[in-house]
């Protein structure tokens, strides 16, 4: 069976997952796993992609946007990316469905499980601080502006530039 064999992309996830006590499903070259953040449960899904040497990692929002708030959720994560310097906030306009994104591409490489806890803890800490906002937006009138204003702070990330 492929989830038995050595996946240098895979093992050293499973392997901070488990050092994390993290309980987790796992199949094949993909872990499914519920987290209890600050601001809500998420779901996380990680995915090895072994032939081009990849780690996709992905923290789901707990609710899906409705087809009326798109165009409002839209501007939220947009406003969201502009001062993330790891991963992306992403949005299916099939399903509404709402997603962070870490991700490393390590060809020629080798992947350690302290980059993966990077990876891994980034992803969960963005999705979650950001979560507020997004039920805001979603189940409110507060327009994404004001929602992100209220998530960051005053601070601007690139004021400093």
């Amino acid at each position: 069976a492929e989830g038995t064999t050595s996946n240098a992309i895979m093992d050293p996830l499973v392997e901070f997952l488990r050092e994390a006590g993290l309980e987790f499903d796992q199949k094949d070259s993909a872990v499914r796993l519920l987290v209890n953040g600050k601001n809500g449960k998420l779901s996380f899904f990680g995915h090895a992609l072994e032939a081009s040497e990849q780690l996709l990692l992905y923290s789901i929002c707990p609710v899906n946007a409705l087809e009326p708030k798109f165009s409002e959720m839209a501007e939220y994560i947009t406003r969201a990316n502009y001062g993330l310097s790891i991963g992306n906030f992403e949005m299916d306009y099939g399903d509404g469905e709402i997603r962070y994104k870490t991700s490393i591409d390590v060809e020629g490489d080798r992947l350690v499980p302290n980059q993966v806890k990077q990876l891994v803890l980034q992803n969960f800490s963005t999705m979650d601080r950001y979560l507020p906002g997004i039920m805001k937006v979603l189940y409110s009138d507060v327009s994404p502006a004001d929602a992100i204003q209220e998530v960051e702070g005053q601070q601007n990330p690139t004021d400093d530039c």
